[in-house]
């Protein structure tokens, strides 16, 4: 825990994206302040910080409807609490509805989150100053409007870079893959770049798609990344196995030029322009490969991990030479040369529709809605606690509530801390520096902009600086519409401390604790990996996507249900290194599927095609008895040990191809070889569990 409150995180939103965003809470206000409309400028610029939340990287529409609806969603949250605040019990209901709704849109991801919690947040805010109908309905006007301002300057680049975001998202991988394939191998390791190959898969083929060549070149180069990545594992994998020192290094400098290649790439998808370098990096990778080719004629035998590096490296160099091929057309300034059919989405990968997802996670077995019963119950009790209490600024206990109060344990004890100690901070520093060193409304809008521009970078990278960078501007926006920043300093304080300490008590009395919900999490991507592994053999593309990145979302799933686990207090030690093992040797499985795959797309035709299924069809009924015992604890695991079946296997394998069919035997021998294994060492930690008489949960 302590670990989790001092971490650094990387920064992940640039420069230019804080500075436009500051700007569009800046310039409102000043026009304003210089027209004598400062009330009017206040609306604006507050609609303005709440949709700066939701500008996030993707597709320009996208990005555009995003925050579009954040920005009505917060204006209609801003009228009804205008109109209904001197009501306290319609305003407690109101709670109810606002808290259970946000609470429960965390199920549709972190965007949406996001707009929940706006929403809760100016609901119980503007309650604070009442309105009739028509100032009500200014003051959510006010707050589109600023919504909409932000929205302007987050696509104001569209007509000029329309392909940004798509180019730089595929530049990214390319530079993940770099970095992965100068990284150390370790089989026990999820699979390299997964969470950016999700977005991109969204950003291709999800919701809001654009259509077109452009679009078109896009979608070849994220098939090319995908097929990359395959060989590039299945290379850092062989420099395992490679005994032979002058093979070994030769093979790293191989992997070494690919990784130049891939970081030219990702400079001239950034820039748009030809990736000349690239091509001068691929030079050194063909050396390399007749280095490797040099020495398997020397050897009399070759070794058979030489035979299969040569065959997947020149698999990789041909990927690479068409990826520098196509890169030279992706996006507006390429000639669009092309010529390939309109991707046609298949059915599993098409978005699903919100209303069915949020329908499936209504019920108490559902983190989601657990999570939006305490923030609706919370919330509506604070409201009505501090109305009847007349505390002063109490409206800062159920926003504290509602920004603090998470899905899990972790996430709400450390949001709460944080919470407290960047608000406590916030609120000393900015009344000092209005007080004494901004004593003017311009000096005090520079202070602001500088403050925003600061918690919008620095939130992301520790979220208690973040914080106090915007209890700063809460300050400044506030003294801006006449509440002395001094005044009320202590006030504000202690209604944070109260409302953090109210959201620790309610996960406490109503918890969710993720120790019971780790193993059908892993199940899950148990089940996801024998899916994605049961369609390998299969003639059907569209099938192979579909699977693989249903794996991908299960995996991420279960490694954020590992790291909720461990933020859990007094964690079951025994339990945590039951899981660890499990999805440690479920990677080893998915690590060797996938070199596998990259061996089917350079050879469709199989030797002993029979024999192979009849092997697979084995190692799939492993998968699923595995599944089950993870997922019920009590059904209990009675399996043989694969090993002598795969041996078998092998053996019919290698006796039945001849020379021309002698790489592929290799390569499909080693890969189901490392399945076995790890699916034998998962049975052995599954069974081992279950003859302790101790519950892993």
């Amino acid at each position: 825990m302590l670990r989790s409150l001092i971490e650094i995180k990387p920064r992940d939103v640039p420069v230019r994206v804080a500075l436009r965003n500051a700007a569009a809470v800046v310039l409102p206000l000043a026009a304003g302040i210089a027209s004598h409309h400062v009330e009017a400028g206040l609306g604006v610029a507050a609609g303005a910080l709440n949709t700066m939340f939701t500008d996030q990287p993707g597709p320009y529409r996208l990005r555009m409807q995003r925050m579009l609806l954040t920005a009505f969603a917060a204006g209609l949250s801003a009228f009804a609490g205008s109109l209904i605040g001197p009501h306290t019990a319609l305003l407690a209901i109101a709670s109810l509805v606002w808290g259970v709704g946000g609470g429960l849109l965390v199920a549709l991801g972190p965007d949406a989150a996001r707009a929940g919690l706006t929403s809760m947040i100016l609901l119980v805010i503007t309650a604070a100053q009442p309105r009739s109908l028509d100032g009500a309905l200014a003051a959510g006007g006010l707050i589109v409007a600023g919504g909409v301002l932000q929205t302007l300057f987050a696509i104001a680049a569209w007509p000029l870079q329309r392909y940004r975001p798509e180019r730089h998202a595929l530049a990214e991988i390319c530079r993940q893959l770099a970095a992965s394939a100068r990284r150390v191998p370790d089989r026990a390791q999820a699979p390299p770049v997964t969470q950016a190959l999700l977005d991109v898969e969204r950003m291709l083929h999800g919701a809001h798609r654009a259509r077109g060549e452009v679009m078109q070149t896009f979608r070849v180069l994220a098939e090319l990344v995908e097929r990359i990545r395959l060989e590039l594992l299945a290379l850092v994998d062989l420099r395992l196995d490679l005994a032979d020192h002058d093979a070994s290094s030769t093979l790293g400098r191989a992997l070494e030029y690919a990784a130049r290649t891939l970081e030219a790439l990702a400079v001239a998808l950034d820039r748009g322009t030809t990736p000349l370098a690239a091509a001068a990096a691929m030079e050194g990778l063909e050396a390399t490969l007749d280095a490797l080719a040099q020495l398997r004629d020397r050897a009399t035998q070759p070794p058979r991990e030489l035979v299969i590096a040569l065959a997947r490296a020149q698999g990789l160099a041909g990927q690479l030479r068409a990826m520098l091929r196509n890169a030279n057309f992706a996006g507006s300034r390429g000639d669009l040369r092309a010529q390939i059919a309109e991707a046609q989405l298949p059915r599993a990968l098409r978005p699903r529709s919100w209303i069915a997802t949020l329908r499936a996670n209504v019920g108490l077995s559902s983190v989601a809605f657990r999570h939006a019963l305490r923030c609706g119950v919370c919330l509506s009790l604070a409201v009505a606690a501090e109305r009847l209490a007349g505390l002063e600024h109490g409206y800062w206990i159920p926003m504290t509530i509602a920004i603090v109060l998470k899905p899990d344990f972790a996430g709400t004890l450390q949001f709460g801390l944080l919470r407290v100690a960047g608000t406590l901070l916030g609120l000393v520093l900015t009344t000092a520096l209005v007080h004494y060193a901004f004593a003017g409304p311009w000096e005090e809008l520079v202070l602001l902009g500088a403050l925003c521009v600061g918690f919008r970078m620095l939130v992301t990278v520790h979220y208690g600086l973040g914080v106090m960078m915007l209890t700063g501007v809460v300050v400044i926006l506030l003294a801006f519409g006449g509440i002395a920043p001094g005044e009320t300093m202590v006030a504000r304080g202690i209604a944070t401390a109260i409302g953090s300490a109210v959201a620790l008590f309610a996960y406490a009395a109503w918890p969710t604790w993720e120790r019971r919900r780790v193993r059908p999490a892993l199940a899950t991507m148990l089940d996801a990996y024998r899916g994605y592994f049961a369609t390998l053999l299969q003639d059907d593309v569209a099938a192979h996507v579909a699977t693989r990145t249903h794996a991908r979302s299960a995996r991420t799933n279960a490694e954020a249900s590992i790291a909720r686990l461990r933020g859990e207090p007094r964690p079951d030690r025994r339990l945590i290194a039951f899981v660890d093992g499990l999805f440690a040797n479920a990677n080893r499985f998915v690590r060797a599927c996938m070199s596998f795959e990259a061996v089917l797309q350079d050879a469709r035709d199989l030797p002993e095609r029979d024999a192979l299924a009849a092997f697979a069809a084995q190692v799939d009924g492993r998968l699923e008895a595995l599944t089950n015992a993870v997922r019920d604890e009590e059904a209990g695991l009675a399996i043989a040990d694969l090993r002598s079946e795969e041996r078998a296997f092998a053996a019919r394998l290698e006796a039945a191809v001849g020379e021309r069919d002698a790489v592929v035997a290799a390569e499909v021998v080693e890969a189901f070889d490392r399945m076995t294994d790890s699916v034998d060492t998962l049975a052995h930690l599954v069974l081992q569990a279950g003859r302790d008489p101790r519950p892993l949960t």
